[in-house]
């Protein structure tokens, strides 16, 4: 492999780095800040987990690889460009406390360097229709699941004392932050994957 791939490669696992360390502590932040968890046990618990998840398909690396923008397009230098540009803002975002998205970073990123190559024709609509309906139905269903497990939970809690309610708490943040880690590596772990295999198919690996 050339100089400049090896380069690349190794921008794809900074930007990953980066990406862990921005959004994998969301996972663990409930248990380690209620005593749920000491801090080794929560975070033995996300690298198994995230890992799991990242091993767990192919269809989210698959989209950002091969879905977003016509790969054929694209050359090793301007991957290089957009993951710079994604770890350079999220370092920055992370240290002023301001909350981004690596996901729209990357997808962002891809984007300018297909549209500065090619144009517009070098989106895939069929990748960005995913994109569109995955933002859609994460807010509505998200808003709307947050309400009712909030009612729900305002009704259990309701009915226990203090000591039972600890116990049914602390059992279900556990799950939760387990549910949080698995899917992090599901979607954060595959879409780098996807760039990865990207940058092997165009430097002709």
């Amino acid at each position: 492999m050339s100089e400049i791939l090896w380069l690349v490669l190794a921008s794809v696992l900074a930007a990953e780095f980066v990406n862990g360390w921005t959004d994998a502590p969301n996972a663990i932040t409930t248990v380690v800040s209620t005593k749920v968890m000491t801090p080794r046990q929560a975070v033995l618990m996300a690298v198994v987990l995230n890992i799991a998840g990242t091993l767990s398909g192919t269809a989210v690396a698959y989209t950002i690889g091969k879905g977003i923008v016509d790969a054929s397009v694209l050359t090793p230098e301007m991957i290089l460009c957009a993951m710079l540009s994604l770890i350079a803002w999220s370092s920055f975002a992370a240290y002023f406390g301001i909350p981004t998205s690596e996901s729209h970073a990357l997808v962002a990123g891809l984007a300018g360097a297909a549209l500065a190559a090619a144009g517009p024709h070098a989106l895939m609509a069929s990748g960005w229709s995913k994109i569109g309906l995955g933002l859609i139905f994460s807010l509505c269903l998200g808003f709307g699941l947050s309400y009712l497990i909030t009612r729900l939970v305002i009704l259990v809690s309701y009915r226990l004392t203090a000591r039972s309610s600890f116990t049914v708490f602390s059992r279900l943040q556990i799950i939760s932050s387990m549910f949080v880690a698995y899917n992090h590596g599901l979607n954060d772990g595959q879409k780098f994957i996807g760039i990865f295999a990207m940058t092997l198919v165009i430097g002709g690996i």
